[in-house]
């Protein structure tokens, strides 16, 4: 029975990547505004209201909004990158991490943790 349990478990940590056991292929990113209460928006979709979380895909890149009655909407670009740690760690773990890491986008990391925007009011 121990052996069997020590079979499952390598082969569960061999056919997964390093960044996909580590910090997955999502991550919530936090956002708030001031004056607080203004509404967020993901690539066109209003997905909340300041302050709050999003959950993020590492894979892909992202244009965010601020937006507030009486206000200047602000935007930002939020940008991901291959982080070469992940990349590094699944060469060295063999092919079938590479593969699952690459496949999945958890290799991506974002330039940011979190978003603050100031707005300004309208003139």
């Amino acid at each position: 029975m121990r052996t069997v349990f020590c079979l499952i478990a390598v082969a569960a940590f061999i056919f997964n990547g390093c960044a996909l056991i580590f910090q997955g292929t999502s991550k919530n990113m936090s956002f708030d505004a001031g004056p607080g209460s203004a509404e967020v928006w993901v690539n066109g979709a209003k997905v909340g209201v300041t302050p709050c979380k999003v959950e993020l895909k590492r894979n892909q890149e992202y244009s965010i909004e601020f937006k507030k009655e009486g206000y200047q909407t602000k935007s930002y670009r939020i940008t991901n990158g291959v982080g070469a740690g992940w990349v590094v760690l699944d060469i060295l773990g063999g092919l079938i991490p590479v593969i699952i890491d690459a496949a999945t986008g958890a290799w991506y990391g974002f330039d940011q943790d979190n978003v603050n925007a100031v707005l300004e009011k309208q003139q």
